[in-house]
């Protein structure tokens, strides 16, 4: 899914109306969804993974989960979201527990049943055999205790890639939204370096023009380019001010 050698561009959709995402899938590479911080259970998740399915484009559904907790890992996966983001991972010790929840046995612990994912049973077998090495796990780095852990976090297999979580990266390290301060640099740095030695990609979220030049330069191998509800205000706004100027 991601690569150091590949930029790839991803939207993160909060918003549980499945026509969100089926809006904004032709032009991601992957929309990320969200259930940490957005009101969307297990069924409002089942139903954006089909409108994305069904949009143009090739986009993979992908979709946060609400913790490192194996029940609420399973139920994503099990809905069809082709890989998992795991929030607020601070050792090798919990990135290894995510890995194990995306691992069917003896890789893993994830439970066996014929869910959406292997289409209600239809393909259980061939689904089973390939999911371990299919599915995407990605984890957030996002407090001092991450970042102080992050080389070992990074080197642990089934680790697919590494993800910074601006907003609780800088509010932990005392700098909330100060995205240019030397110490949420420092710590982006430290995220990317982690990468470079483990070949292991890293991405974050860009939720202004500005965030996404800045990013950009930094070196990171992969970005979600704003959230659903970022993009309506931004929109609102700017179409109001423009009439407004207009009018006058």
């Amino acid at each position: 899914m991601f690569s150091t050698e590949t930029f790839t561009v991803g939207a993160w959709v909060s918003l549980a109306d499945p026509a969100v995402a089926e809006m904004v899938a032709p032009d991601a590479e992957f929309v990320m969804l969200d259930t940490e911080h957005a009101p969307n259970s297990t069924a409002t998740i089942a139903n954006q993974i089909r409108a994305i399915e069904s949009a143009d484009g090739d986009a993979v559904p992908l979709a946060r989960a609400l913790d490192n907790d194996t029940g609420a890992i399973k139920r994503l996966l099990d809905v069809g979201a082709q890989g998992v983001m795991v929030p607020m991972v601070e050792s090798a010790a919990e990135a290894r527990e995510a890995v194990e929840a995306t691992r069917y046995p003896p890789a893993g612990s994830r439970g066996v049943a014929g869910t959406r994912a292997s289409a209600y049973g239809r393909d259980l077998g061939e689904y089973v055999a390939t999911a371990n090495e299919e599915i995407t796990l990605i984890v957030q780095i996002e407090t001092q205790a991450g970042l102080d852990s992050v080389d070992e976090i990074a080197a642990v297999e089934g680790v697919d890639a590494l993800f910074v979580g601006p907003a609780d990266l800088s509010a932990n390290l005392g700098v909330f939204g100060q995205f240019e301060s030397d110490a949420f640099r420092d710590a982006v740095e430290t995220v990317l370096a982690a990468g470079d030695a483990t070949e292991t990609p890293v991405g974050t979220l860009a939720t202004s023009p500005e965030g996404i030049d800045r990013y950009c330069e930094w070196g990171f191998d992969y970005l979600i380019a704003g959230t659903d509800a970022g993009h309506i205000q931004r929109g609102v706004r700017a179409m109001g001010e423009r009439a407004r100027e207009n009018a006058e």
